[in-house]
């Protein structure tokens, strides 16, 4: 690990620097609770209190801008009361609630998550604005909805002559790392993975609007981008002297942002990825899984820098819930060395070997979130980790090269 370095984000530039960009313009927010300074106060305060700053409505994501909802429960639209603003919600708006929506979140974040139904900006939510401002922490994983948030925003942004702005922040996994098989684009486009880009992809929110904006939206938006001062590409999140808020209902820590460009994928199977747990994603397992077992089957295989460490855990949500589960905890050693996905590729086929009648994938979803249906055909075929790992190298060189010019550090 490098030393701390203090790191400037990008709304802290804006507001020092390029406040211009917004003189007399009203201005709408894209943001979360992990939009904040390096000093805890909120890009919404900022924005509230800052003059030449005209903030007309605020736009929530999933979990909304507060950060209130679960995974896959819709965010509806209100009016912040103490700003007397509209607040429109790019995650389900104009969809009815479920009453059972959380006692069945599994199966409501599989079939809402893959369709673009219910998180268009339509004209009317951005007739009152001139510029749009992109202000949240991305986890560094192609399977995170906000990504796709920035996304639409941005084509709706073009579409309906408005200005966009994203005022950048780290990759808190570090900007050199990447893994995983490239999305087969359009094929496996959905609003958990619109792009063909890797599972891992080592850039900033900002690099990737970038990146989206040159090579892929139907009409490009006019996009400024806001660099970071101080953010060098190895480091991880723990290195910027930044304060780590929840980006997520599931996403605590950094040590479940380390993990879940791998993790994420038990989301696609019958295994619990540790959804209501105090370590979502670092813990694993079912009703039916022989915890010993599994553990010394993983350990054996010598994983570089991660052990597994038997464990029980009652999920209070999601998959099980309410039921106790044997299984397993993911515990990372070196960073450095350890490779996150194919590290949960492993565990889905031990899991596959040990429990074949039990094991089950989601396959729609599972092939959906891979971005190909490939890797599921060949860990169902019985093919070696490192057989399916090997067919995505050819594609992360292409991509590393693609990435280049989009490129802010």
């Amino acid at each position: 690990m490098t030393s701390q370095s203090n790191v400037k984000l990008g709304v802290e530039v804006f507001l020092e620097k390029h406040l211009d960009l917004v003189k007399s313009k009203r201005l709408g927010l894209i943001t979360n609770p992990s939009g904040t300074d390096s000093n805890l106060t909120s890009t919404i305060t900022l924005f509230a209190n800052t003059p030449g700053i005209h903030l007309a409505a605020l736009y929530g994501p999933e979990h909304g801008v507060r950060g209130e909802t679960q995974a896959g429960e819709y965010v509806s639209y209100e009016r912040d009361e103490k700003l007397d603003i509209p607040v429109f919600s790019l995650y389900g708006q104009s969809q009815k609630l479920d009453p059972d929506m959380l006692a069945n979140i599994d199966e409501s974040m599989r079939s809402f998550d893959t369709v673009d139904q219910g998180k268009l900006i339509e004209p009317s939510m951005v007739e009152n604005i001139d510029v749009l401002v992109f202000d949240i922490q991305d986890v560094g994983t192609r399977i995170y909805t906000y990504i796709a948030t920035m996304a639409y925003a941005m084509q709706a942004c073009a579409e309906n002559n408005k200005e966009f702005i994203v005022l950048d922040r780290p990759n808190p996994i570090n900007g050199i790392d990447m893994e995983g098989p490239i999305l087969e684009y359009p094929e496996y486009s959905s609003f958990v993975g619109l792009y063909p880009i890797p599972i891992r992809h080592g850039m900033t929110i900002g690099e990737l609007a970038q990146l989206f904006n040159s090579n892929f939206l139907s009409q490009k938006a006019k996009l400024t981008v806001i660099p970071m001062m101080g953010w060098e590409r190895q480091m991880w999140f723990d290195e910027t002297s930044l304060p780590w808020i929840m980006l997520s209902p599931n996403m605590p820590s950094l040590d479940t942002a380390t993990v879940y460009p791998g993790q994420v994928f038990l989301e696609g199977t019958n295994i619990s990825e540790g959804r209501g747990t105090t370590k979502p994603f670092e813990l694993f397992g079912t009703p039916w899984i022989d915890g010993t077992r599994l553990v010394k089957s993983l350990n054996a295989l010598n994983p570089p820098g991660v052990r597994f460490r038997e464990a029980w855990f009652t999920p209070t949500i999601s998959k099980y819930q309410g039921r106790i589960c044997g299984g397993a905890q993911i515990h990372v050693t070196d960073r450095s060395r350890f490779k996150p996905f194919e590290t949960s590729m492993h565990i889905i086929k031990c899991l596959m070997d040990m429990n074949t009648k039990q094991f089950l994938f989601h396959s729609e979803y599972f092939d959906k979130i891979m971005g190909t249906a490939k890797v599921r055909e060949e860990l169902e075929e019985h093919h070696d980790v490192s057989e399916v790992m090997n067919n995505f190298c050819a594609g992360l060189d292409v991509f590393r090269n693609f990435r280049k010019r989009h490129l802010l550090y």
